[in-house]
C-alpha cells in the first residue's frame, strides 16, 4: 500500500493564512480534502515555510526523515473540509529541492512505495514526479546544476482553487500576481507575493 500524505507542517502565523480567506482551526489545521496543511508558529526555533509532513502508511519504526525530509508517521487522519472563501479545494502539489534527484526519488519510493512517474527536464533544471496515494498528493522534485549538495529540503506549494480569478480580487493586485497560463495544459496560476508573510513561495492554481 502506498503512504499518503496526511499534512504538511508549515512554521508560520495562522492569522496571515486566515487573511488569505483560509479557514485556520484551533489546532492549526487548515482543512483541505486529501492533504491539509498545519499551520504552527515556531518562534523559538525560528523556523520557516514547510518543515515536515505527516504521512499516513508508513512504518512509524522506520521514520524520521526521507532524504532530510521530516517525516512523522501518523494515523490516517478523518476526511475533514471547510468553506474557504478563498475558494480553495485542495492541494496540488508540494516541491521538494534537492541536488541529487535520483538520491531523493529512490529514498522516497522506499519510504512511501510510490514510484517515480516521470522526469522533465527544462534546460539544465530537471523534474520528477511522485503521488502519494491514489489521486493524491503530487511531490514534484526539482533539482538544478549549482544546487550545493545536501539533503532534499521543502520549497513551496500550490493551493487548487474553484475560482481564480475571485481568489485573486479576494486577495488583492498587492499581494497576488495576475493569473497567467500554468506549465499543466488549460490550467492558470497565479503567486501570492512575498510580502504577505507566508514563509515560503505558495501558488494558486485552477483545478
Amino acid at each position: 500500500m502506498t503512504a499518503r500524505a496526511e499534512w504538511l507542517e508549515v512554521a508560520g502565523d495562522p492569522s496571515v493564512w486566515r487573511s488569505l480567506g483560509l479557514v485556520v482551526d484551533e489546532d492549526g489545521f487548515i482543512p483541505l480534502m486529501g492533504t491539509s496543511v498545519r499551520v504552527e508558529t515556531q518562534a523559538e526555533s525560528g523556523a520557516t515555510g514547510i518543515v515536515g509532513w505527516a504521512l499516513s502508511g508508513v512504518d512509524a519504526g522506520q521514520h524520521g526523515d526521507i532524504d532530510g525530509i521530516a517525516t512523522t508517521a501518523v494515523d490516517p487522519r478523518p476526511p475533514t473540509f471547510a468553506h474557504h472563501e478563498l475558494g480553495a479545494s485542495g492541494l496540488d502539489h508540494v516541491v521538494v529541492m534537492t541536488a541529487d534527484l535520483e538520491r531523493t526519488s529512490r529514498a522516497i519510493e522506499a519510504s512511501t512505495g510510490a514510484e517515480l512517474k516521470r522526469i522533465r527536464e527544462v534546460g539544465a533544471m530537471r523534474q520528477g514526479f511522485h503521488r502519494l496515494g491514489r489521486g493524491g498528493l503530487i511531490v514534484e522534485l526539482v533539482s538544478r546544476p549549482e544546487m550545493p549538495d545536501g539533503p532534499a529540503r521543502f520549497w513551496g506549494l500550490v493551493i487548487n482553487v474553484d475560482d481564480l480569478d475571485a481568489a485573486c480580487e479576494r486577495i488583492g493586485p498587492d499581494r497576488v500576481s495576475a493569473p497567467k497560463d500554468a506549465v499543466q495544459p488549460g490550467r492558470r496560476i497565479a503567486t501570492i507575493g512575498s510580502e504577505v508573510g507566508l514563509g515560503l513561495p505558495v501558488a494558486l492554481m485552477t483545478t
